[in-house]
């Protein structure tokens, strides 16, 4: 019975939580993360094309090389890539007009 009454009455608008951003801090910490990680994957580049400098072939050595190189931009390029901007038209939450007070003496001391 408890259902039928719920089915009786208006339906309201649901608003989805999957729309709401991601918090802040939560966004920054993943950005961080993702640097870190692409920084590390430099410093192996690095290591690898000074370490195998003489045991593997010019052209792997060069490419390291030029990974380590070029990931800095790739990664700064990624952890700026921050939030994004909304559309102006998204719109999840309509605003609810207040009627105007009441007149005469109200409760904040008229007389």
């Amino acid at each position: 019975m408890s259902n039928r009454r719920r089915r009786d009455l208006s339906p309201e608008e649901v608003h989805r939580i999957t729309s709401a951003p991601e918090p802040l801090a939560d966004d920054l910490a993943r950005r961080q993360r993702r640097y870190l990680w692409q920084m590390g994957i430099r410093v192996v580049c690095f290591l690898a094309a000074g370490l195998l400098w003489a045991h593997v072939p010019f052209a792997v050595s060069i490419t390291l090389v030029a990974a380590a190189v070029v990931l800095p931009y790739v990664a700064v390029l990624l952890a700026n890539a921050g939030r994004e901007r909304r559309v102006e038209g998204d719109v999840y939450m309509t605003p609810r007009e207040l009627g105007a007070a009441p007149r005469g003496g109200g409760e904040l001391g008229g007389s």
